[in-house]
């Protein structure tokens, strides 16, 4: 027969016994089972029990005060705290700054796999993640104290490269929390705003004979729940806990918003737009490298505003905004909102999106900076007694293709203008920003330059890149900001000098940038290459989607732009491969093709690997007396020229495809 496992939280929290590793999961107050851990200090402070607990937590499931594993900070509770982000359980990190508990940080996305580790029972997790950081071995390891002396992270080589090593950790206790339970322990999380590892980390304590107690705000009749929506299996649960609505709320900030459950679809463009201070400023420079149609992260603090402008702007529907608790697409959420999103495509567990961003699948990543050094180092993790954590911030930036950086020139007390088109600043901040040596290093400018990771780091009155040799390079600076008096004697380090431009024009407007005609041609500009030697101009539209009639227009403008300086016709080889092109845009997409032909080609050669396409592409080209020659491969492509400018018939298997 099945076991009833509905209990009080009381009756749950007293099964923990001294010395148990205690696993809680919570994204800021997304999924913290605030009852449990109500109910775990209120048996502490009334019994002095349990002792000596240890403590794991990917993100800080707390709120800055006293919630969440705040609640967990007293002597004699916890003895040992590994955590990817303490920023917002202060009472604790407390104790850790003091030496008064053993503490480790170890980046975010390491403790959400080692979770999965755990419940395979396998030795850990050999990563690059963290190479030059400060969770290096050679640079601290991430113990967090002098009293934390066991090695949890392991530098270790295999065929001459360097790779790290984080042993998986023993859970004897997961704390989860879902929405709705029946009596067998089946659990779902309809309402919930994330999955987080609760599935992960409930298997990691079954597997070692532990104990996963789950916090929900309903109970379901047996047998009633959708299979298919049950996140964590009753044979993983041993105790299911009825939560008050008051220590069930979605966020901290709210209590319930059906947006962050995918239950409706908010309209973003009503958002209304921001004022034009120092800090949308920012968000505008960083707006400019968004990749249309590419995967991004956006950071917690200064790159929540990119977002917004986004929206503004009219580009979100061509980006793919991610967030690291499991968020694929819509618009993330900021402040204790922070880890929901409304209009999401998809929502994984956190562990999975980790991989995903492991294996590079970000195009680009906007994350906050505190202190950065003239090597391009920056610290976001530790400033003196603040204890703040690196969560996902070392998964992130160390594997995303394109980085920026966002964060105001000083701090403390910076007031910023933005008056006919220049930048004033009204009053400088107290603190630097940019110091001769981070006190920890949470990205390694050094470890990027030697992989080639294109850097930026943007300010309100300026932008620095990481130089190919590595330390920061000086490129652009605003309008109405003089280098020396507002830059330079405001660092402790002189950077390179690059060859200095001013910041984009656009960015001191009040109105609109326009920047999907902008992000557009950048794109497009990126994907073409001229080789004069040979006269061949190579168009990539490998993945390009034309969905409106802007991209029409960028492609000809960008076009336009480089035949008109090259001066003579060019021999074009365009690769369609994976192009898409909406079906209602198809006569003015072609138009278009047909007057560039006309006034820029001596000739032109497109190939890709689709017969399908190239059907299709040859069909509508033959239609408008355009060269339909569209071939399989680049090589084909180039081979046909080749033959053509000797006189000679193209080989058999170079033909242009046959229509129809």
């Amino acid at each position: 027969m099945i076991r009833d496992k509905i209990t009080t939280a009381a009756e749950a929290v007293a099964l923990i016994r001294d010395g148990d590793m205690v696993s809680c999961s919570g994204f800021v107050g997304i999924g913290t089972p605030e009852a449990l851990l109500a109910a775990l200090e209120r048996r502490f402070l009334e019994t002095a029990a349990p002792r000596d607990l240890g403590l794991i937590f990917a993100a800080a499931p707390g709120d800055g005060a006293q919630r969440g594993l705040n609640r967990l900070a007293h002597e004699g509770l916890v003895h040992r705290a590994v955590g990817g982000h303490w920023a917002l359980v202060p009472q604790l990190s407390r104790l850790a700054l003091e030496g008064r508990i053993e503490a480790y940080n170890l980046p975010l996305g390491i403790i959400s796999n080692l979770y999965r580790d755990a419940a395979a029972r396998r030795a850990g997790t050999l990563t690059k993640v963290g190479l030059g950081t400060f969770v290096d071995p050679r640079q601290g390891g991430g113990q967090i104290n002098a009293i934390t002396v066991e090695p949890l992270v392991k530098l270790q080589s295999i065929d001459d490269e360097e790779w790290l090593f984080y042993k998986a950790p023993r859970i004897d206790v997961a704390l989860i929390r879902g929405t709705t339970a029946d009596p067998a322990g089946n659990v779902t999380m309809e309402r919930e705003a994330l999955l987080l590892d609760a599935q992960a980390a409930a298997m990691a304590a079954r597997n070692a004979n532990g104990l996963v107690i789950v916090q929900v705000e309903r109970i379901a009749a047996a047998g009633s729940l959708d299979p298919r929506r049950v996140v964590v299996p009753g044979v993983l649960v041993d105790c299911v806990v009825l939560a008050e609505p008051q220590t069930h709320q979605q966020t901290y900030a709210t209590s319930y918003n059906a947006a962050f459950s995918s239950e409706v679809r908010v309209p973003v463009d009503r958002i209304a737009a921001a004022p034009l201070d120092e800090r949308k400023l920012i968000a505008r420079r960083c707006a400019f490298e968004l990749p249309l149609g590419g995967v991004v992260n956006l950071g917690i603090g200064m790159p929540e505003m990119v977002a917004a402008v986004a929206a503004e702007e009219r580009v979100l529907d061509h980006l793919t905004l991610t967030a690291e608790p499991g968020v694929i697409g819509g618009m993330p959420q900021g402040g204790l909102d922070f880890g929901a999103a409304v209009n999401t495509q998809a929502l994984l567990h956190q562990n999975q999106l980790f991989d995903f961003y492991d294996g590079g699948g970000l195009d680009l990543a906007c994350l906050g900076m505190a202190e950065v050094d003239g090597q391009g180092n920056v610290n976001v993790s530790r400033f003196g007694p603040r204890l703040a954590g690196a969560g996902g911030f070392i998964n992130i930036s160390q594997n995303a293709r394109r980085l920026v950086f966002a964060g105001t020139f000083t701090a403390g007390g910076l007031k910023v203008s933005v008056e006919d088109g220049k930048v004033r600043i009204t009053e400088e901040g107290r603190q630097r920003k940019f110091v001769s040596k981070v006190e920890q290093i949470t990205f390694s400018g050094a470890h990027a330059a030697g992989r080639g990771q294109p850097v930026l780091y943007v300010t309100e009155r300026c932008v620095f890149s990481l130089a190919p040799g590595g330390g920061l390079r000086l490129d652009e600076v605003a309008p109405g900001i003089d280098v020396e008096r507002d830059i330079l004697r405001l660092m402790d380090f002189r950077p390179i000098m690059g060859e200095l431009k001013p910041m984009d024009a656009r960015l001191l407007r009040p109105k609109p940038m326009q920047l999907r005609s902008l992000l557009g041609d950048l794109e497009l500009s990126d994907r073409l290459s001229y080789e004069p030697q040979r006269n061949i101009l190579f168009a990539n539209y490998e993945g390009l989607a034309i969905r409106e009639p802007a991209d029409i227009d960028s492609i000809r403008r960008v076009f336009e732009a480089l035949c008109s300086g090259i001066g003579r016709k060019v021999n074009l080889v365009a690769n369609y491969d994976g192009f898409r092109l909406d079906e209602t845009l198809s006569d003015a997409y072609f138009e278009m093709v047909q007057d560039l032909e006309s006034r820029f080609y001596e000739s032109a050669r497109r190939y890709t690997t689709s017969a399908f396409m190239r059907a299709k592409l040859g069909a509508a080209l033959a239609s408008r007396d355009v060269a339909a020659h569209v071939l399989e491969k680049q090589s084909e492509a180039l081979e046909f020229l080749r033959g053509r400018r000797e006189g000679a018939e193209p080989p058999a298997e170079a033909r242009p495809a046959r229509a129809g």
